[in-house]
């Protein structure tokens, strides 16, 4: 079980727990049931790598206390 932190740097940061193997479409639809936006308008990114739905969190090396930037569209 690992720890995710996503910000939207606008006054909303979520803490999300999860699995390495779990997919980043997974961890998008956690993060829309705690922020209450639908997990299709959420964009996730790291510097400018936004990060792709079916692609496991390992995968993309995303490990326990990562801060990832949250978008939306």
């Amino acid at each position: 079980m690992i720890e995710i932190t996503c910000n939207d740097r606008l006054g909303k940061k979520v803490r999300v727990k999860c699995n390495p193997d779990d997919t980043i479409g997974d961890l998008k639809k956690l993060i829309a049931a705690q922020t209450g936006t639908r997990y299709d308008k959420i964009v996730l990114k790291k510097w400018y790598t936004i990060y792709k739905d079916p692609i496991k969190l390992s995968d993309y090396e995303i490990h326990d206390g990562m801060n990832l930037e949250l978008y939306y569209q």
